[in-house]
């Protein structure tokens, strides 16, 4: 029987219909009945089934270092914490969870900490995703209230996307941009963003602006705007405050179009087209996301271009409106439920009245009446030895957070570390003293809040892998020993949604966005059964609401929205002459943060390999660095490996790196360490976009494939990057140093070779270790950059026997009856460049056309813009 549950990936909230045989998940679709997706799914979603390997789960509890009883376990948690607080005050405490966790984890952390352990230290890794949007629109509307709805991209005439690569992060929304624009031939698309990306081969205009000139830009259009009559003067009238002090700020730094134009590094020609689009289109949905956040002016990023929509009137009415493209699956609904160190439950700060009333509706004994740590401050505090004890869910801070080592040393330095995983050996579980097996998706059961304020269920609908429990059940069973038996009772998820939603209509009676009351009794069966919806959920709007703000109330003190005043400031971290390169971080198309769920899927590995660097061929060709060529980027924090990409649509003077390797897949691949702890002064979310950092050729002196059964350990090299495959794990391997004999190579770091060949001339060779007569290892050393596929090879390994013609190809480094499939494009159905080359040499001259023919770009088209760039390259 089949299952409806949601996806873990990104906050476009994606239905899923979950294929279950004999009591196991065997496979994934879309629901075609959730409104966020209609049964479209990514290939992320596609294969979440090919996640749920047990292999690299933790199963078991353990502490210092020993497999222990949950008992046993969560005493020490308990008692630790408890010691600490006593000791050292409740400040001395601290959690930092995640947007990977459900609403009700989120929801019995906060009250665990805020209101009965008594401090505000307790952050999510949302901080680094989100908050930037939460400030700007509190600012603005007086309330973290998104105003749209998905539906809105249908309604629109104009889409102006800024600092989202959507066609890759959030590809199911891109897809519903890609067929409204081919429904409505009056639709145009802006696409904001320094970078070309895949996004762009949707765009009208690409204004690849200078990194750090958001505000100059919207600034420069809000004064735009003014001049030419396209302001809303009722609207600022009768629903707004603060309008002339923005249009001033904004006329102060931007009235000039050419000098603007050139503080953007822009052409004047585009920026005026854009101006005349947004002043003459009703219809205008701005959508924003990291590359707008990530910013140490990431607040006035948010407000200036609210400013504009405010400016206009196009907030809260049908296709229109300034619409937040959210990281995670639940930054959401953790900051409904005050996951941020600055909030308090449902969508309350810390004033008094505020504290007063949470403290009374939890009957909380110890009511923390400040706001904590936010996340980087967190970890610096920790290193201080402020922070004593830190219990982290459901996250790897040591590869997501800027200045990445300074958690190494923070984690390092503290007393107690508790870890809540689903996965044992995550870079951050290595620093835990006390791990705790947690459940992950497909057994973990609860609620999630998407980007458009939709609330669905993510179902358990498996049992619990080993000794994994929920999150909110362990914290409950800790809380419990610690003295607070009755107020953690919860036997399931719907007791705690149920308080959630009273908590969120508690003396609301409409001053607050977020109520849920409608939800106040609901039962276990209701709760099961619940239906995706978007809050407000109230008496009056039992079936949920669509938009926000169509009526011009807001939830400021007067009721009205406000204008921020927007002073451009640049970056803070520039390029100097040691690090004159500005470094820009991100997300690709086929992996998740930091790949603990996605790195056990062989298939998402197949788009992109190994850590890499986009360049501009300038650039390149300055460092006499080639494509494919391996490099060195780095700074006085750290040193990043990785292969070259060189892209004409890369700016000068810039380079971009994902942000997804870590050290159980690449050997220096965490960018993370490379970037300044630099925070925007309000939102404390980090500059993760604008790194300076320099660059050259790492200088290897060889390279090589190694292929390797999954037992064996990660190989002693100077460069490493892990593509997990089927039956065993591939290496891209280089040295820096030269190989005298690799057959002594082979015998120090893998074993004797049992078949081995090598040519000097070429700078090849290639070797064999067997163990009980089956293949244990494969290296292949080969000139610079030229690796065959190691795909045919993969299936050796669980041969008994090989033939001898096999012999052969593994001497030969190729398997002449196995055609290489290239580059992998589209990861859904495993089509690559040799079959997409074959395809338009006999005749298919579209993507839609290679569609037909491969399926490629038929399931969740995400591999789209890269298909239609075969025939743009070759015009």
């Amino acid at each position: 029987m089949n299952s409806h549950t949601t996806c873990p990936y990104c906050g476009v909230g994606c239905g899923v219909e979950v294929i279950r045989d004999s009591g196991q998940i065997s496979g994934v679709k879309g629901d075609k009945k959730h409104p966020a997706n209609f049964g479209r799914l990514c290939v992320k979603g596609s294969s979440l089934h090919e996640t749920l390997d047990t292999r690299g789960r933790l199963l078991k509890p353990q502490v210092d270092g020993l497999p222990a009883h949950w008992d046993d376990a969560l005493n020490e948690v308990a008692a630790r914490f408890q010691r600490t607080v006593e000791e050292h005050g409740p400040d001395s405490v601290a959690m930092y969870l995640s947007g990977q966790l459900l609403t009700e984890d989120y929801y019995v952390a906060n009250k665990l900490m805020k209101g009965f352990i008594g401090t505000a230290n307790i952050d999510t890794n949302s901080r680094l995703c989100m908050a930037s949007t939460v400030v700007g629109y509190k600012r603005a509307f007086g309330s973290d209230t998104v105003p749209c709805s998905y539906d809105d991209i249908e309604l629109a005439n104009l889409i102006v996307l800024v600092g989202s690569n959507t066609a890759w992060n959030h590809p199911i929304l891109f897809q519903r941009m890609v067929l409204a624009k081919k429904n409505n031939p009056n639709l145009k698309v802006v696409v904001i963003d320094p970078r070309e990306t895949a996004t762009c081969k949707l765009a009208d205009i690409h204004l690849a602006l200078k990194p750090g000139s958001d505000t100059r830009l919207f600034n420069g259009l809000l004064s735009w705007l003014a001049a030419n009559g396209h302001l809303d003067q009722d609207y600022i009238d009768r629903f707004t405050d603060g309008f002339e002090y923005a249009l001033a700020a904004a006329v102060n730094s931007s009235a000039d179009p050419r000098q603007l134009a050139e503080d953007c590094d822009l052409p004047v020609e585009s920026l005026h087209s854009f101006f005349n689009w947004f002043g003459a289109t009703e219809n205008v949905l701005t959508f924003f996301s990291q590359g707008t956040n990530q910013s140490a002016s990431g607040v006035d990023n948010v407000n200036a271009i609210t400013n504009c929509h405010l400016a206009t009137g196009r907030v809260g009415q049908p296709g229109q409106g300034p619409f937040s493209l959210t990281g995670q699956p639940n930054a959401m609904g953790g900051r409904e439920v005050g996951g941020l160190a600055n909030q308090l439950a449902a969508h309350m700060d810390f004033d008094a009245e505020s504290i007063d009333r949470v403290e009374r509706f939890w009957d909380a004994p110890n009511m923390a009446t400040k706001p904590g740590y936010k996340a980087v401050d967190l970890f610096q505090a920790i290193e201080r030895g402020e922070v004593k004890a830190v219990w982290i869910m459901a996250t790897n801070p040591v590869v997501s957070l800027p200045d990445a080592d300074q958690i190494k040393r923070a984690l390092e330095k503290c007393e107690t570390v508790v870890v809540s995983e689903c996965v044992a050996d995550s870079d951050t579980a290595k620093f835990a003293d006390i791990l705790l097996p947690a459940t992950g998706w497909s057994e973990k059961d609860g609620t999630v809040t998407n980007s458009e304020r939709r609330i669905s269920r993510q179902r358990g609908l498996i049992p619990m892998s080993g000794e994994a429990r929920h999150d909110w059940w362990i914290m409950c069973e800790v809380a419990k020993r610690m003295g607070y038996d009755t107020e953690f009772s919860y036997r399931h998820p719907s007791e705690i949604f149920a308080e959630h939603a009273a908590l969120s209509g508690f003396e609301n009676e409409g001053q607050r966005d977020f109520d849920i009351s409608y939800f106040s009794n609901i039962d276990r069966f209701t709760y099961d059964n619940l239906k995706p919806i978007q809050w407000p959920v109230t008496a009056e709007c039992p079936d949920g609401t669509e938009r926000m703000f169509a009526d011009g109330k807001f939830f400021t003190p007067t009721g009205r929205a406000r204008f921020v005043e927007i002073i451009p400031r640049a970056p803070v971290q520039q390029p100097t002459d040691r690090a004159p390169l500005v470094m820009n971080t991100g997300r690709i198309r086929d992996q998740w943060h930091t790949m603990t769920r996605t790195g056990t899927a062989p298939r998402l590995f197949n788009h992109r390999e190994e850590p890499f660097v986009e360049v501009h061929p300038r650039d390149a060709a300055i460092r006499n660095i080639s494509d494919g060529m391996l490099v060195k980027v780095s700074n006085p924090r750290a040193d990043y490996y990785a292969r070259t990409r060189i892209e004409e649509g890369q700016r000068k003077g810039e380079i971009f790196v994902p942000m997804h390797w870590n050290e159980a897949f690449a050997s220096q691949g965490r960018m993370g360490a490379l970037v300044a702890p630099v925070t925007d002064p309000l939102s404390g979310q980090p500059e993760l976009k604008h790194a300076a950092v320099q660059m050259e050729p790492l200088n290897e002196q060889w390279e090589g494939w190694l292929i390797t059964t999954k037992s064996m350990p990660v190989p002693a090299v100077d460069y490493w990057a892990r593509i997990p495959k089927t039956n065993t794990d591939a290496y891209h391997v280089a040295g820096l140093d030269t190989v005298d004999s690799w057959q002594q190579w082979c015998q120090e770091h893998l074993g004797e070779p049992d078949l081995w060949i090598e040519d000097p001339a070429k700078r090849s060779f290639r070797a064999a270790g067997f163990m009980n007569g089956k293949l244990n290892w494969v290296l292949l050393i080969t000139p610079f950059n030229n690796f065959p596929s190691a795909d045919w090879i993969d299936h050796l390994f669980v041969q008994e026997t090989l033939e001898t013609q096999q012999y052969q190809y593994l001497l030969s480094a190729t398997n002449v009856e196995v055609e290489d499939q290239g580059t992998i494009i589209c990861s859904c159905y495993q089509v690559g460049t040799t079959a997409i080359d074959k395809a338009i040499k006999s005749g298919c001259g579209s993507a839609v056309e290679l569609g037909e023919k491969l399926q490629c770009g038929t399931n969740c088209g995400s591999c789209i813009p890269e298909l239609e760039g075969f025939f743009t390259r070759a015009s």
